[in-house]
This record gives structure tokens, C-alpha cells and sequence, in this order.
């Protein structure tokens, strides 16, 4: 076992039968060279459930993707594809230089929620119905998807 430094955080490097595997300050994630996901597609996945899951906490500072690459044996290219759809997703936030965390859960899906919101007024109002009509649509809409 091997130990590196990420600012406050100790990452150690344990491998077995897997590419590579870490655990940071108690957060293990491991890449299986004969999984048919790829490895970016791993520490994507991981990463995102540990977040949803509470093991990684809302502010939680994630190392940085060349030395998360290098301790899972990876190319920096694939950790940063991980951390760029871990963004898109809403899970992380990257503050430029002063590092990337795990984002307030549920912001990146009020932000999206309240983009739709406002695409679907918007387009009711195009189609000439008043504010009954949009909300009677939406009633039955969440009623359907949520069986109520």
C-alpha cells in the first residue's frame, strides 16, 4: 500500500485484481479492466452514487483529475471526461482553480426543473392556453407519472 497526499485528504493506493483502485479519505473507488463499461464511465458511476448515497458530502473536495488519474492508473483524459459528465450531471461543481466538489444535491435538478418549467410556459402561451389550462395539463401529467 502506497500513500500519496491530496491537500487535507490521504489517498491510498491498494490493487488487486482491478486496474486501479483508491480509497480517499475513506471513499474507495476501483476500475475492472474486464468490465464492459469504460473506465471513465466507473468513476463517473462511482462517484455520482457515493455523492447521491451521502458517502461523499455536499462540499466535499475531490482531488484533482491528474492525481486522481494517476493513482488509478488511468490517463487524466479519461478522469476529466468523467469529472466533465459528473458537471453536466449536476453532482460536482468545478470552482476554476480553486478545486471541484460535490455540488448541493438537488440544485442542479431545481435548475433544470425550473428551466423546463419555464420552457413549458412559455410554449403554452405560444399555443394561446390561459394559466387553467397549462395547469390542468400539468396536474394530469404528474398525476400519470406518479400514479396519483
Amino acid at each position: 500500500m502506497r500513500e500519496t497526499g491530496f491537500g487535507a485528504s490521504p489517498f491510498l493506493r491498494e490493487c488487486g485484481f482491478s486496474r486501479g483502485c483508491g480509497t480517499i479519505a475513506g471513499v474507495t473507488l476501483t476500475i475492472h479492466i474486464d468490465d464492459s463499461a469504460p473506465p471513465y464511465e466507473q468513476v463517473r458511476a462511482q462517484i455520482s452514487e457515493q455523492a447521491r448515497s451521502g458517502v461523499l458530502p455536499v462540499g466535499y473536495r475531490l482531488p484533482t483529475v491528474r492525481g486522481l488519474a494517476e493513482s488509478l492508473g488511468l490517463a487524466a483524459n479519461t478522469v476529466a471526461k468523467a469529472y466533465r459528465a459528473l458537471e453536466g450531471d449536476g453532482v460536482i461543481e468545478t470552482r476554476g482553480r480553486n478545486g471541484t466538489y460535490i455540488a448541493a444535491a438537488g440544485s442542479a435538478a431545481e435548475r433544470e426543473l425550473a428551466s423546463a418549467a419555464q420552457a413549458y410556459v412559455e410554449r403554452a402561451r405560444r399555443l394561446g392556453l390561459d394559466e387553467d389550462a397549462a395547469l390542468v395539463a400539468v396536474r394530469d401529467a404528474l398525476r400519470a407519472a406518479y400514479g396519483g
